[in-house]
């Protein structure tokens, strides 16, 4: 059932959605129709593309190359991801309460944070380009989501605080999970795809200096230099463009005594699930 914070908690009641008893939390029919329908498609662009992708991959033996394979493990997380968790947060938003009892609040947000964790991993890995390193990409966001969550060390030194549709990080772990869910793996791609660049750009330099008059070698290259950068550009800026906030939400919030308002930190979550509705798109047309 619907479990509001309690009223004599003033932290709580930060991260409450709306004050008092269910009716009086839901909005206008009309906002919530639209509320439904754009969420909606959300997940079944997200659903949709990445099953295209895990078909794809798995079916066609000429796809099957340990990138490819790091791009099917990432598909099958936003699949899942949309699939079994979207929803959920989707009346969760539209209905401003969680309606399925606290048990399942934890479990719903530990698949929730391991499933991001592991796409924002895989998107790592690709750029490393490690095939070994997909059962890590697995492991350890699953075992941080459901040991931080269940053991509730997130919430440890805030007073007053229970289980509520929106989690609190206190500060630590709000620092660890922006810098291991975000800046580290942030930084790590941006300097394997600035390091990737140097490469393409002294290597188009070289075949310009050793061109021979036979223009299509070089034309060739040049050309799928220019698309592997365009890609990786895409893949970078839908990568930041989608986590950034809500990270450093994450990472403000409890030096500001949790006054970030649910409702936005509802809105940034779902600005990271696009990240799993884009990756299809984007590996699907512009990977090289």
């Amino acid at each position: 059932g619907v479990f509001p914070a309690p009223m004599n908690n003033p932290i709580a009641k930060l991260r409450e959605f709306g004050n008092g008893s269910y009716s009086e939390n839901l909005r206008s029919l009309s906002v919530r129709g639209a509320m439904y329908v754009s969420m909606s498609g959300v997940i079944i662009i997200t659903v949709l593309g990445n099953l295209a992708s895990i078909i794809s991959v798995s079916c066609f033996k000429q796809l099957h190359s340990p990138t490819n394979f790091l791009i099917l493990s990432m598909a099958v997380t936003d699949f899942l991801l949309g699939f079994f968790i979207m929803p959920f947060s989707m009346v969760r938003s539209v209905e401003n309460c969680w309606c399925f009892g606290k048990t399942f609040c934890k479990i719903h947000y530990s698949f929730d944070l391991m499933l991001c964790l592991v796409s924002i991993f895989h998107l790592c890995c690709i750029a490393v380009d490690r095939f070994c390193l997909i059962v890590m990409c697995w492991s350890v966001p699953a075992s941080f989501a459901f040991g931080v969550i269940f053991s509730v060390a997130y919430a440890s030194g805030i007073e007053g605080y229970e289980v509520l549709v929106v989690f609190m990080f206190n500060k630590l772990w709000g620092i660890i999970l922006s810098l291991f869910g975000f800046f580290i793996p942030g930084a790590l791609m941006i300097g394997v795809y600035v390091q990737i660049f140097d490469v393409s750009r002294k290597h188009l330099r070289s075949n310009l200096s050793r061109n021979t008059g036979d223009e299509n070698p070089h034309q060739l290259s040049r050309r799928k230099d220019r698309k592997a950068a365009k890609t990786l550009s895409i893949v970078m800026g839908g990568f930041l463009f989608c986590w950034f906030p809500c990270f450093v939400t994450f990472l403000i919030d409890p030096f500001i005594g949790f006054s970030i308002p649910a409702v936005l930190f509802d809105a940034l979550t779902w600005f990271g699930y696009l990240n799993s509705s884009c990756n299809p798109l984007i590996y699907g047309f512009f990977y090289p």
